[in-house]
């Protein structure tokens, strides 16, 4: 259990915060940034949470949001120091729950016949912000991967939780008439 009794440390003013594993980094590391850019994922997952979502989608959300914050965990600790410790880590089972949760949804879904915009109803809209923010939190891990160790079901968690979000965003355009399809060229003038 945490058990935070202040909020501001002073820690943090010169630019520098604590890993999970109590060493110092900058904030502008790429371990700070991927787990910061998760942490903003959430907050976008909990607005669009505001948005009236079914029961059931809602449910799934909210343990989304619980394994975000292990995803952060996950992220906040670099791999390798594990040993005769119990360090939080985002495992495969967490993925293939959200892979069933895919398919669950996609196959009640039409054949996309265009590229899909980000747009239709506010819960759609903030399905699609929130997949929008997951990819960019996917590139910042990605990122740290490329220069530090990172687990790979971490980075495996927000690649098919952009799928997922972008699955629901058009789950819930289906009762407003459908998706809002790209339409190549369509603001074009005929030629004549």
């Amino acid at each position: 259990m945490v058990r935070l009794t202040r909020i501001y440390t002073r820690l943090g003013d010169a630019g520098d915060t604590h890993l999970g594993d109590m060493s110092r980094a900058r904030k502008t590391s790429p371990r700070v940034v991927a787990y910061g850019e998760v942490d903003e994922l959430n907050a976008v997952i909990g607005v669009a949470r505001a948005q009236g979502l079914p029961p059931e989608v809602d449910g799934w959300l909210a343990t989304v949001q619980n394994e975000l914050f292990d995803v952060g965990a996950d992220l906040c600790v670099p791999p390798g120091d594990d040993e005769g410790r119990s360090r939080l880590r985002v495992e495969a089972s967490q993925v293939e729950r959200l892979e069933a949760l895919c398919d669950r949804v996609n196959e009640t879904l039409p054949d996309l016949t265009s590229f899909v915009l980000p747009a239709g109803t506010p819960a759609a809209s903030a399905l699609h912000h929130a997949r929008t923010v997951c990819r960019r939190a996917e590139r910042a891990a990605v990122a740290l991967a490329d220069a530090e160790p990172v687990t790979p079901e971490a980075l495996a968690y927000l690649n098919r939780l952009s799928d997922l979000l972008f699955i629901l965003a058009r789950a819930a355009n289906r009762e407003a008439g459908g998706d809002v399809l790209w339409q190549p060229g369509g603001t074009r003038t005929p030629e004549r």
